[in-house]
């Protein structure tokens, strides 16, 4: 559950690090994914405070809120702002020939604190689940170790997949968008089944994938078709 439920943020941690290099986005990675760990099994230390997150503490427009809808929406609302502005920057950095666009990295600590943060705010569901599921808390500690050695992984994946196909940030970046959404609304009271999300992200993800390969086929007709050119004119065939 701990996995599943995890998904929106492997997206959320292979993107926060784009602006940095490589070496030092997978730093960020594991010291981030590491101080959330240790952020999850202090919430499960702290059961009242977390069960108390879920009281309505204010009403707006006859809908009680609470302290978890809050934090939801707030989360959403950045996720929704972070990712445009990112696409903007994408946008931008793509249409200027004229200059060098130096994209401005992001200091690593504001990094890591940035994927603790959100990963806790992902995996607030997760942990009442978990605690519905389980009651030994050394059972529920194991999974959340799990969860999190699968999500650094699986992020590390999806993080060298952008850097190969930069085209697919952009998508990955929509949804954040998306997930952005979803946050927003569960924290105003709509429940967004995670079914249509991530059959959403599948399909999209799918399209990109048969758009990457019809690339691949084209660039390699291309060249194949310069090889050729250069064998009838005499010249060695070559890059």
């Amino acid at each position: 559950m701990e996995i599943v439920l995890g998904i929106d943020n492997v997206i959320f941690v292979s993107l926060i690090g784009a602006r940095l290099p490589p070496a030092r986005a997978r730093i960020a990675r594991i010291f981030g994914l590491g101080l959330a760990f240790v952020f999850r099994v202090a919430s499960l230390g702290g059961l009242t405070w977390l069960i108390a997150l879920t009281r309505p503490v204010v009403t707006v427009f006859d809908h009680p809120l609470s302290w978890r809808d809050i934090v939801l929406g707030a989360a959403g609302l950045f996720l929704i702002v972070q990712a445009t502005l990112e696409i903007h920057g994408e946008i931008d950095d793509g249409h200027d020939e004229d200059e060098e666009a130096v994209p401005k990295p992001r200091a690593l600590p504001l990094v890591i604190l940035n994927i603790a943060v959100m990963d806790l705010v992902f995996s607030f569901d997760s942990i009442l689940t978990a605690i519905g599921i389980a009651r030994d808390l050394v059972v529920m500690v194991t999974a959340i170790l799990i969860s999190i050695v699968v999500m650094f992984v699986a992020a590390n994946g999806v993080a060298r997949f952008i850097r190969a196909h930069p085209t697919s940030k952009v998508l990955a970046l929509c949804f954040l968008v998306l997930i952005g959404l979803s946050l927003v609304a569960e924290g105003t009271g709509f429940d967004v089944p995670r079914g249509y999300l991530y059959f959403a992200m599948v399909f999209s993800g799918g399209v990109e994938v048969l758009n990457i390969w019809a690339r691949r086929n084209r660039r390699l007709r291309r060249d194949a078709a310069r090889q050729s050119v250069r064998v009838a004119d005499g010249r060695p065939a070559g890059p």
